[in-house]
Order: structure tokens, then C-alpha cells, then sequence
């Protein structure tokens, strides 16, 4: 196991790349390469930026982070706020195109959060905790 980890940071554009490299460091230490960190650190900033955005919506706020794991095996990643809550299946779903003057804005983030890791679990108003986002990254090939 890896040691259990925690950050807070304020819910700010320029918090995202801190909460990214703090997950990056953890998908290392469980021994994911950089490949799949990278994809690790871009499901994070979205998740994180969808919280600025969205669930705060200009109003501040903070975003907390707790990452586990277990070397050569898996990494947890549990990020917490208190802004307003969303219904995931809501989200237009994000179609690629074959050009860009013919997307659809939003849905982007979401699709790259379910793509990128193993599992994506949405919790709102969870009783002393807020809004809950809990990713799961298996490692491969080990």
C-alpha cells in the first residue's frame, strides 16, 4: 500500500495543475507508467475544472483530494467539494466529429474522466462530506 494522502486547495484555475502533479505523484509511486500518469493527471484536471466551473460556478470554494492505492496494482482517487451538485446522466453525451464547427459544447471533461480510468463513481450530498467524485485506475501489464 501507499501511504493514504490528502491535499486542499482552493477552487481556482490556478489550484489545477497542483491537484494534477499531486495525483501524478501517487500514480508513480503505485507504479503506473507515463503514459497512464499522464492520463491520470488529465482525468483529475477535468474532474477538478468541471468543480470550478460547474459546482462553484465563479463562488469560491474548496476541492479536497485523498489518493490511496496499492503498488503495482491500483489508485484511488477520491476528490471532494461543497458546490452545487449535477446530475452526471444529465450530460449530453460527447460524440466525436469529424469537425469542429459541427461539436457540441460540454460533455467532454466527463467522457475523458470515463476513459481514462477504470471506474467513475458520482456521489452528491453525501451526510458530512459534500459532493464525492471516486476514480479507480487499475495498472496493466505488471
Amino acid at each position: 500500500m501507499i501511504p493514504r494522502r490528502r491535499m486542499v486547495a482552493p477552487a481556482r484555475h490556478d489550484q489545477l495543475a497542483r491537484l494534477a502533479s499531486f495525483a501524478a505523484a501517487a500514480a508513480a509511486e503505485v507504479g503506473f507508467d507515463d503514459l497512464q500518469i499522464n492520463r491520470i493527471e488529465l482525468a483529475v484536471d477535468e474532474a477538478c475544472s468541471n468543480i470550478i466551473d460547474h459546482a462553484y460556478d465563479g463562488q469560491s470554494g474548496e476541492i479536497a483530494i485523498e489518493i490511496s492505492g496499492e503498488r503495482n496494482h491500483h489508485v484511488l482517487i477520491i476528490i471532494i467539494d461543497q458546490g452545487k451538485p449535477f446530475d452526471p446522466d444529465s450530460v449530453q453525451e460527447y460524440v466525436p466529429t469529424a469537425s469542429l464547427d459541427d461539436a457540441k459544447v460540454g460533455g467532454l471533461g466527463l467522457h475523458l474522466m470515463r476513459q481514462t480510468m477504470d471506474q467513475v463513481c458520482f456521489e452528491f450530498g453525501v451526510p458530512g462530506v459534500g459532493n464525492r467524485l471516486t476514480m479507480q485506475k487499475f495498472v496493466r501489464g505488471r
